[in-house]
């Protein structure tokens, strides 16, 4: 698959780069320069992102970093098996716990929340940084919600984390996930409340919050575009018919003819009045 020449590989994270330095520099500069292309596409172009780690995994399928990119890349396309595949490869090579969470939730995509609740109860979750913590957190409250226990989905995520007033990088989508639990209950005040604190707290917009607040409150958002398009299209069709020339009303055929008539009535009165004057005289 072509690269921009604009990536040369260096872009990678430290880690990585580390990583690639078991290969030959020429090819890890090549699976390098593919991982960025991953890392590029992911959000906007899941599929070229895929693409772009097969040939990654083709290259070097024996580095972790790669299995885990080729994980995620999967993943967002939702190829669960088979990212649930890559990602346990990969912690096999590093014996990490840092993909529990996902892990967890591919068993979800699968149509497994059994699973993924049973991985969330496993000894790997004390081994999680907070992030991940509050990630296995979500992650549970979202299989309770896959089997309808949606009171125990919300019981899941009151948390010391949901608490704080502290603004941290997984706060918005903690507070939204909260939010949207209770509002699956019918609680829609407390919905309201805590779709306002993710607002709050999204400063990189990862969720919608804004527009779920915005619907609950009634308000419709208008295409400031295409009303302003709508506006140019009625000046312009005002504009054409003030410099359109005025065109004369043409008569009905039969007006015509009926003034022609009259015309010819008037000439043979005429006629007979002279011919009247020459007799007298």
């Amino acid at each position: 698959m072509p690269i921009p020449e604009d990536v040369t590989g260096d872009e990678i994270d430290k880690d990585v780069r580390q990583e690639l330095q078991s290969l030959p520099k020429t090819l890890a500069e090549d699976v390098a320069r593919n991982l960025v292309m991953v890392a590029r596409l992911i959000d906007e172009d899941p599929e070229g992102a895929y693409g772009y780690s097969k040939v990654a995994l083709r290259l070097a399928s024996r580095v972790a970093a790669v299995r885990e990119a080729a994980g995620f890349a999967a993943y967002a396309n939702q190829k669960y098996s088979e990212a649930l595949a890559e990602f346990r490869a990969a912690r096999r090579m590093t014996g990490g716990v840092e993909l529990w969470p996902v892990m967890a939730d591919c068993e979800r995509g699968l149509g497994r929340p059994e699973k993924a609740l049973d991985m969330a109860g496993a000894p790997e979750v004390h081994k999680l940084d907070k992030a991940g913590q509050v990630e296995m957190r979500l992650v549970a409250a979202g299989a309770r919600r896959d089997m309808d226990q949606l009171d125990a989905a919300i019981v899941t995520l009151q948390s010391s984390e949901l608490a704080s007033n502290s603004i941290q990088p997984w706060t918005a989508r903690l507070r939204y996930a909260y939010a949207d639990a209770l509002l699956a209950v019918g609680r829609e005040g407390e919905a309201r409340e805590w779709f306002a604190k993710a607002v709050e707290a999204d400063r990189d917009g990862s969720t919608d919050a804004s527009d779920r607040l915005a619907e609950m409150d009634g308000v419709e958002f208008v295409d400031a575009l295409d009303e302003h398009e709508g506006e140019g299209d009625s000046a312009e069709a005002k504009a054409a018919d003030a410099e359109a020339p005025e065109v004369p009303e043409a008569k009905a055929p039969e007006a015509e003819a009926d003034d022609s008539a009259d015309d010819d009535l008037i000439d043979d009165e005429g006629d007979t009045e002279r011919a009247e004057q020459r007799d007298k005289d």
